[in-house]
């Protein structure tokens, strides 16, 4: 079925003449916005939703089937399963032929980051994960724009599609690279993204290309006093590489990022482990750099392997290209960032922030709360699946403040503001960013033809998509804990 939806779609993007129905009016643009402001509490409730079903990667099931029940009550055609991924799904309205606009929406949380949403350090009940990067927000302000787009279409007679993705395991699996791998993001005009933050920007930044995956080591198991010699400690094998890795830290390209945790490191002291196990990520802007180090730390473990008597397996888990650029759709984005504006906090908001602030200590980096000046190819230092599709699609994407300035990612303070009324409030202000923006790309046939131009030309000459995960299935597994 994937497969006939993407040759029909090809086929009409070959064969008709789009209709445009001209430039999106300043009463289009606020009808839009006013469809959006009676979709709040809808907004609010998916959000908070997700953030309490706080679900892993590949794992998101009640998040997933919520965002595809609120698609087709909306008149959406969904297909579910997609690429390989029980949680992943496309959405489409179609009206006819023209432009496809597609909208990226995650909903996978964190291990470990429990946290009540609250400005104090609390573990929430009953909850043993987290939305530490504000995905719950993503996943329900990516449906919330992708309805007002389609509601737009219907209301002005506008031929085209409005596509939604729904993207699981973002954090680590790598999900949308299995989407584009299989070919199912071929066909889009333009694709819009963004994610929450601690600031508000349409900024068009690069990202670090990641590798990441799991080295299990095998050995012997023994009494650990009794009967040492006759064992062989796979823990052994995991903490040698580890030194050689630290080791190498010294001799890598300054911009690269090299971090493990032990999965798996025994069960008992007083037993040597016949298994273990750890999780690495490597990344750096320049993905041929990225395998060159990760082709090290895989000598590395054959070496530690050798050096303690033990095997080694290594199973690739992610791998995601940087993140490319593209500065046309981002004047686009930035132009309707200032016309909606930034997340406007209440009283709430206000003694959240004022409340929680004090947690970020001494040396934090506490941005302006106003829209941030347009740029154009900064660094950011994280890593993201959006980046494969960047790479083979004219990509936007966009940063709204949905916690309190000074927030890290990934951190208590992230997940607790995406439970509260400020996170919602910035997921707002984005589903009307990506709708307005939506709406401009359906009508702009000479944007979308710049977009596509300047991807060739950031590509470079003989680019050829090759994904950094090569012929890995994804690993649906990757989040449960070693050995099952």
């Amino acid at each position: 079925m994937q497969k006939l939806m993407l040759a029909a779609s090809l086929l009409a993007l070959a064969t008709a003449t789009p209709a445009f129905a001209g430039p999106v009016s300043d009463a289009q643009q606020a009808a839009i916005m006013a469809d959006l402001d009676a979709r709040a509490a809808a907004t609010q409730d998916t959000a908070l939703a997700i953030w309490r079903h706080a679900e892993l990667g590949y794992l998101e099931r009640e998040s997933s089937a919520l965002l595809q029940a609120e698609l087709r009550e909306a008149g959406f055609t969904v297909e579910a399963g997609v690429a390989g991924m029980p949680t992943a799904f496309i959405a489409s309205f179609r009206t006819g032929a023209g432009p496809i606009i597609g909208i990226l929406a995650e909903f996978d949380a964190l291990p470990g980051l429990s946290q009540a949403a609250s400005p104090e350090v609390g573990a929430a009940e009953g909850m043993a994960n987290g939305h530490g990067c504000g995905h719950n927000l993503f996943g329900a302000a990516s449906v919330s724009a992708a309805i007002a787009t389609k509601n737009w279409m219907v209301a002005n007679g506008i031929q085209g599609e409005v596509r939604l993705y729904g993207a699981p395991a973002e954090e680590g699996g790598s999900g949308k690279v299995f989407m584009v791998r299989s070919g199912l993001t071929a066909d889009v005009s333009a694709m819009i993204h963004w994610h929450p933050d601690d600031r508000n920007s349409a900024a068009q930044d690069t990202a670090l290309a990641n590798i990441s995956g799991k080295f299990r080591f095998t050995g012997v198991a023994a009494h650990a006093a009794g009967a040492p010699d006759r064992a062989r400690s796979a823990l052994d094998g995991v903490e040698a590489l580890n030194m050689m890795v630290n080791m190498m830290r010294e001799h890598v390209p300054q911009d690269s990022r090299l971090h493990y945790v032990i999965t798996d490191g025994g069960r008992a002291p007083n037993v040597v482990p016949a298994t273990a196990e750890v999780y690495y990520y490597v990344r750096h802007p320049n993905q041929r750099v990225v395998r060159e180090i990760f082709d090290r730390v895989r000598a590395a473990a054959d070496g530690a392997a050798m050096g303690t008597g033990t095997s080694v397996v290594f199973n690739q888990v992610g791998g995601t290209f940087d993140l490319l650029p593209n500065d046309t759709l981002g004047r686009v984005m930035d132009r309707n960032l200032r016309r909606v504006g930034a997340p406007v906090w209440g009283d709430a908001e206000r003694a959240f922030i004022e409340r929680i602030t004090p947690s970020f200590g001494d040396n934090a980096d506490i941005p302006s709360p106003e829209i941030e000046t347009y740029a154009s190819g900064r660094i950011n230092y994280g890593s993201t699946d959006v980046g494969d599709v960047s790479y083979t699609t004219p990509t936007v994407g966009l940063r709204i403040a949905t916690w309190a300035p000074g927030t890290a990612a990934h951190s208590w303070q992230a997940v607790a503001a995406s439970g509260s009324s400020i996170g919602v409030r910035g997921a707002e202000t984005a589903a009307k960013v990506m709708a307005l923006t939506a709406a401009e790309l359906m009508q702009s046939p000479d944007v979308l033809a710049a977009a596509r131009e300047e991807l060739q030309r950031r590509q470079g000459p003989g680019f050829t998509y090759r994904s950094l995960l090569g012929d890995n299935p994804p690993a649906l597994t990757y989040r449960l804990p070693a050995g099952r």
